[in-house]
C-alpha cells in the first residue's frame, strides 16, 4: 500500500498523540495533530517543531482529522474513546483505517487495574461505535507513553492486531516508519484482550523494578 499523504492523530495532544505524531513525522509522514480545541493542537504543534524542527506537522480539530486522514491513530483516554468516536463517525472516509492505542487502565489508590470492557477488548468496545465503512486495527499499546513520546529508538516488537488482514497490513506500512519497532501480526482484533492485559503486566514490572521503561520483545520469530 502506498503511504498515506496524510496521517491523523485524534488526542494528538497528550502524551501518546505527541509520541505518535513525534515519531511518525520523523519518519517521513505528514501528521495531522487532532484535538477537540484546534488552539491546543497548534499549541503540541508549535512544541514539537520547538523540540524537533521543521517537521511535516499540521493541526486540526478531531472530526476534521477524521474527514482528512485515510490513516488516523485513536490516543485519546479509553474513558472518553467512545464519545470522540461517536463525534467523528460520519466524518471517516470510506474505506480509512483507524488504529487503536487506548488500554482500559485505571488507578485506584495508585495501583493500576484493567477495566472489564463488556466487548472484551478497548479495542472491540471502538470497532462496536465505528461505522463499517472503517477499517479497525489495534497498536502501540504496550509501549509506554514516555518511551512513545521520548528520542530513543523504540528497540521492542509491538503486537498489531485487527478486523481484517488488510488492516494489519496498511497499519505495519505506517508503523515500519517508526525506528526500532518490530512488528508482531497477532491476528484477529480479539487478540486486543491479551495485548491489553500484556500492557497492566509491563506496567506492574514498571512498579516492582522501579524502572519506567518496560515493553516487550519476541524471540524464536
Amino acid at each position: 500500500m502506498p503511504l498515506p499523504l496524510q496521517v491523523g492523530v485524534i488526542g494528538g495532544t497528550g502524551p501518546e498523540g505527541r509520541g505518535v505524531a513525534l515519531r511518525l513525522a520523523r519518519g517521513g509522514a505528514t501528521v495531522v495533530v487532532g484535538s477537540r480545541a484546534i488552539d491546543r493542537a497548534r499549541q503540541t504543534v508549535d512544541r514539537l517543531r520547538e523540540r524537533a524542527g521543521e517537521l511535516p506537522l499540521d493541526a486540526a480539530d478531531n472530526r476534521t482529522v477524521a474527514d482528512r486522514c485515510d490513516v488516523v491513530f485513536l490516543t485519546v483516554p479509553f474513558a472518553h474513546a467512545a464519545a470522540i468516536v461517536g463525534e467523528c463517525a460520519e466524518r471517516f472516509r470510506p474505506g480509512s483505517l483507524l488504529i487503536d492505542v487506548t488500554v482500559p487502565v485505571t488507578f485506584d489508590g495508585g495501583a493500576p487495574q484493567l477495566v472489564e470492557v463488556a466487548e472484551g477488548s478497548a479495542a472491540e468496545h471502538i470497532r462496536g461505535r465505528l461505522p463499517r465503512r472503517v477499517q479497525l486495527a489495534a497498536a502501540l499499546k504496550t509501549v509506554p507513553a514516555r518511551v512513545l513520546g521520548g528520542d530513543a529508538p523504540l528497540d521492542c516488537d509491538e503486537f498489531v492486531c485487527g478486523d481484517s488482514a488488510e488492516a494489519r497490513s496498511r497499519a505495519g506500512d505506517v508503523l515500519r516508519l517508526i525506528p526500532g519497532l518490530r512488528l508482531i501480526d497477532a491476528g484477529p482484533l480479539a487478540a486486543a484482550r491479551t495485548i491489553e492485559r500484556m500492557t497492566l503486566l509491563a506496567i506492574e514490572i514498571n512498579r516492582r523494578y522501579k524502572v519506567r521503561d518496560a515493553r516487550f520483545r519476541v524471540v524464536g520469530v
